[in-house]
């Protein structure tokens, strides 16, 4: 445990961030999943597509997300819709 003031708040600050972090990641993975099954199913894949993009766009908003890999992963997932769609 750390002795010094400014390492003791930056430490409750990082477990904020971490917890709030790990939220948004996993709102992430739950969205794309839902899109994927939506799109192999065919109800409501629109939709489910563009909630999961949306999330990811707001990912890297908040920085959770490098804006790159926001893109990649929406470009990712745009791939394998059209692939089950098509």
């Amino acid at each position: 445990m750390a002795n010094i003031k400014s390492q003791i708040k930056r430490n409750r600050q990082s477990e904020k961030a971490r917890v709030r972090n790990r939220a948004v990641r996993t709102e992430l993975k739950t969205r794309t999943r839902n899109a994927l099954q939506a799109a192999e199913s065919g109800e409501n894949a629109t939709a489910a597509a563009s909630e999961a993009m949306k999330r990811i766009d707001k990912a890297a908003t908040q920085g959770v997300l490098h804006p790159n890999t926001a893109s990649r992963r929406k470009a990712r997932l745009q791939k394998r819709l059209n692939a089950l769609a098509g």
